[in-house]
């Protein structure tokens, strides 16, 4: 469920042992010298409200209710922080006021790892942050530390998809600028802007679509399309030919003949000149992005081809 590009996930899946409940588990040191007197606004110390409960706190008696239960209905992620440590206060603010703008299609959960450290025990929590999603009683998926603002959009986009919840796509004021430097005709400003969005948030698909067109747009400059494809069918071995014409048939809507020419090509070369094939291949699967079904095909033709 979760971007892979985002985080990995760290529950093994199934459903939360609740007998976890009755061992101990020592809470974090808290700093000698905390960063900040008393809880950061929102962690833990009420109920945040935005036309519902947007944002609670969980204790080991309401976690049943609060969590597992309410799941059920809809998406719950469960914020494990705790006062004085710099990356939690930090962290905190920014999931409370997306759970706010949520408007009910989710909850956050907090629970302070100080004073519930067995809760923390049974979902192995390793350091703080640490945020779980829980969807139908059971954690889907999970991550540590503190990420972009961007980037967990994006990730609790995804937990409410698996919550069943229907998403509308937002638009990105970074991709659009990006989308016209690429219509420009100007490469490398296109380039620049897509590297950007993918160091704020690397599971970006559109993002890294982008910048494999970019590179396409740089392969075939100048090139003239009639003769690359005449010069392929001239001499199907010639792996630069056969490249070059896949990228031409590509930018001519040909996507799955320029994939079927690459698996053959894959097929009849080896070593260094198979791997480079492969390699751009797998390139031109990233232009048409991981939904597409005829990179689907190409993938399992691909594997075929390989193994």
């Amino acid at each position: 469920m979760s971007d892979p590009r985002i985080t990995s996930s760290i529950f093994t899946r199934g459903a939360v042992d609740l007998s976890a409940l009755r061992g101990t588990a020592p809470a974090p040191t808290r700093p000698s010298t905390p960063a900040q007197a008393g809880p950061p606004p929102g962690l833990p110390g009420g109920v945040v409200d935005g036309g519902g409960a947007a944002v609670i706190d969980v204790t080991e008696a309401t976690l049943q209710s609060e969590v597992l239960e309410r799941s059920v209905a809809l998406p719950v992620v469960v914020f494990f922080g705790a006062a004085g440590y710099p990356e939690s206060d930090q962290f905190a603010p920014v999931l409370e006021q997306l759970a706010v703008e949520g408007g009910g299609a989710w909850v956050l959960a907090r629970v302070d790892v100080q004073d519930n450290p067995r809760i923390a025990q049974m979902f192995q929590v390793q350091g703080i942050p640490t945020v779980y999603a829980v969807v139908g009683g059971r954690p889907v998926d999970a991550f540590s530390g503190v990420v972009p603002e961007a980037q967990l959009r994006q990730w609790i986009d995804a937990v409410l998809k698996a919550g069943g919840v229907t998403v509308a796509e937002q638009e990105d004021p970074r991709l659009d600028e990006a989308d016209d430097a690429l219509l420009g005709g100007d490469l490398d400003a296109a380039e620049q802007a897509y590297r950007k969005i993918l160091s704020e948030s690397p599971a970006d698909a559109a993002a890294e679509a982008g910048l494999a067109q970019v590179g396409l747009a740089r392969r075939v400059a100048g090139a003239d399309p009639g003769a690359a494809l005449a010069a392929a069918q001239a001499d199907p071995d010639d792996v630069e030919a056969q490249l070059l014409a896949a990228d031409v048939e590509v930018l001519s809507g040909m996507a799955e003949q320029a994939y079927q020419r690459l698996v053959g090509l894959v097929r009849r070369t080896a070593g260094e000149d198979r791997e480079k094939v492969r390699q751009h291949l797998v390139g031109l699967f990233t232009v048409a992005g991981p939904d597409d079904p005829a990179v689907a095909s190409a993938r399992r033709a691909l594997a075929s081809a390989l193994f």
